[in-house]
């Protein structure tokens, strides 16, 4: 059976941190239900509003900070939009005035400590990932609407289970990298131009074309931010922020005003490796760090792995000649096309996958999109998928307190820095030399998923989350 076409604004979506299917995946579905009652209901009927959370959004909800999305998408709050630094006093107000202003119009009585029940022990069978919103009307009738935040940010409401995409024609349909690579052949196309041709069903080229340096605008963005702040994260681990320092440390104690000045100074550094490697790290530290913090973040094609993709985009862009907006167009264009095989292969939902489905899609989609940009083929755009994804099958979802930070930021510097090894690995290989096809790792990591034990897959009930001491403010 084909799958729904999967356009590269799904894959990369503009949003909060920290987490995509903890996060803006609930704040949509809040999004979702308040539309529903404004089209069905009238608003100014509702006196209650409560919020079930299930399975995995329940044990890691408070980490994750999933109550306060569900409330800022009920409110009307837009991830794409909103003031991240007014986020705090919005949710303090609703706190303390125990009402929340449903859709940004109606005031309705609203108790987050009461409303927002976190079901431990309970999970809906489709997805682990579920929230249920009930409204409650003067009349006495009550309104109930389940969603599931199955990875990425995409939701999919209970019973409905076709969108209006799939009615799309794609000009190149691709379900797996085998179906990539045989419109490849026919066309003599590069992967990112058989995406391009595809966005076309969507809309326009020169709104694909402006739409994907938005994306990179608010990555290039996130990276110079997270260099530049320093302090704790929140949530109760006191993790200390250290792309800030990296950032200075490199630059020998120097500041530089402005992006364009800062990429200069990075670039004039030379190209050791050492040094090289360090920039990397930090550039991917930096992302991660400003999505724990609930900054506005990119998610490529995850929150939790959001660090991956920017900081091989911005190696490519600041060691590798590749700053021109063509370039980096065709980078994320080709990094999309294999975060969408691994969606329909498998999963992108670390719920349903571990670690292995967030930090290993990154790695296998930023390794792709390297090579391409580099000169190899688009078989070997393929091969250093497959390598990128080969090395972190089974890596499992263990984050300590709940929360996406340890080991959650240090991974994306080594899914970064293993994307780029792929990469080179592949351009410097034969295409024939490879063993194992893309799509035969994209099924085997849906079969390690669906081995994997559920306390490996964002549960915080296994791994370093129950081996690592610690004392957390009750949920």
């Amino acid at each position: 059976m084909p799958y729904e076409p999967i356009s590269v604004f799904d894959i990369f979506k503009i949003g909060v941190g920290p987490s995509s299917s903890h996060t803006l995946g609930p704040w949509r579905a809040a999004q979702s239900f308040t539309r529903f009652l404004r089209e069905k209901h009238s608003l100014a009927d509702i006196i209650s509003v409560k919020v079930l959370l299930y399975g995995s959004l329940a044990k890691t909800g408070k980490g994750h900070g999933t109550d306060l999305a569900v409330q800022l998408g009920l409110m009307g709050e837009d991830p794409v939009s909103c003031d991240v630094e007014a986020i705090n006093s919005k949710i303090e107000t609703i706190r303390s005035e125990k009402a929340i202003r449903l859709a940004g119009e109606i005031l309705v009585a609203f108790n987050p400590q009461e409303d927002i029940v976190f079901l431990m022990n309970e999970s809906l069978p489709f997805h682990p990932n579920a929230v249920c919103f009930l409204a409650g009307f003067e009349n006495g009738e009550q309104h109930a609407a389940t969603y599931y935040s199955v990875g990425g940010g995409f939701v999919q409401q209970e019973g409905e289970f076709v969108s209006g995409k799939d009615q799309v024609q794609l000009a190149f349909p691709i379900d797996n990298a085998e179906d990539l690579l045989h419109w490849c052949r026919k066309t003599g196309l590069a992967i990112h131009e058989i995406v391009l041709e595809n966005e076309q069903s969507w809309r326009g080229e020169e709104e694909t074309r402006a739409g994907v340096m938005r994306i990179w605008e608010v990555m290039k963005n996130c990276i110079y931010r997270g260099c530049h702040v320093e302090g704790v994260l929140p949530g109760g681990l006191n993790v200390r922020r250290r792309a800030a320092s990296l950032n200075k440390k490199l630059l020998k104690g120097r500041s530089y005003t402005g992006y364009d000045e800062w990429v200069d100074a990075i670039r004039a550094g030379g190209h050791d490796f050492q040094y090289i490697l360090d920039w990397v790290s930090c550039f991917a530290l930096a992302v991660n760090e400003e999505n724990a913090s609930f900054g506005r973040v990119v998610t490529a094609p995850t929150n939790g792995a959001a660090g991956v993709i920017p900081a091989v985009l911005q190696y490519f862009a600041v060691f590798c000649k590749g700053q021109e907006d063509t370039a980096i167009t065709q980078f994320i264009l080709t990094a999309s096309e294999i975060g969408s095989i691994f969606k329909k292969g498998s999963t992108i939902s670390a719920a349903m996958g571990g670690c292995q489905a967030e930090i290993g899609v990154s790695s296998s989609m930023a390794a792709a999109a390297l090579t391409e940009s580099m000169g190899g083929t688009q078989r070997q755009a393929l091969m250093a998928a497959e390598i990128a994804m080969e090395h972190h099958l089974g890596l499992t979802c263990d984050p300590i307190g709940g929360l996406v930070q340890v080991p959650c930021i240090e991974r994306n510097t080594m899914g970064a820095i293993k994307a780029i090894t792929a990469s080179q690995l592949a351009l410097q290989s034969a295409p024939d030399f490879a063993k194992v096809s893309l799509d035969a790792v994209v099924k085997t990591m849906w079969d390690t998923a669906q081995d994997m034990s559920s306390k490996y897959k964002e549960t915080a009930d296994g791994g370093l989350a129950i081996n690592i001491p610690l004392s957390l403010p009750e949920c």
